[in-house]
């Protein structure tokens, strides 16, 4: 289980290996994407707070990246925030994401990204619940849910 020092030390020091790499063009993305999704992902914007379609659900399955399809988190350790953005405890593996200082706006925060395509997801906060006390604030817009049906079959739920 991650912990607040190991999203530090991955900040500053170097994030795991991802598994593969996808490298895109701009234009390449922006054909793949939304103009919201790409704004988000690849731009580093956000979404509104509450606006997000995957903030109030809590169905069985995988978060994944809009991009490049990489799981990033399980809907088991998702969680209500009350921030307005989905909110997670702990990615679902350790190399799944990146982690970069972010000193925007005025405020010293740990971005959080796709470790395999760098799409921009939110960032993560050492505010949350027992046991990590990690909170992963996400962008919907960010990821898609391959819902678990209940014969553990996965389907994807797009907006």
């Amino acid at each position: 289980m991650l912990s607040w020092k190991d999203i530090i030390h991955f900040s500053t020091k170097g994030n795991p290996k991802p598994d593969r790499r996808v490298e895109k063009t701009e234009s390449e993305w922006r054909e793949l994407l939304s103009p919201e999704q790409f704004r988000i992902t690849r731009k580093k914007g956000t979404e509104a707070p509450h606006t997000g379609a995957l903030c109030s659900i809590y169905e069985a399955g995988k978060y994944n990246c809009i991009c490049c399809g990489t799981p990033l988190f399980d809907s088991t350790i998702k969680f209500n925030s009350g921030t307005g953005w989905p909110s997670f405890t702990q990615p679902i593996k350790e190399n799944a994401i990146k982690y970069e200082k972010d000193s925007s706006f005025g405020m010293i925060r740990v971005e959080v990204m796709c470790n395999t395509c760098d799409a921009h997801l939110g960032h993560v906060f050492p505010d949350g619940p027992k046991p990590s006390g990690l909170r992963y604030c996400i962008n919907s817009e960010s990821m898609q849910l391959q819902k678990q049906d209940s014969d553990s079959k996965m389907e994807k739920i797009e907006d």
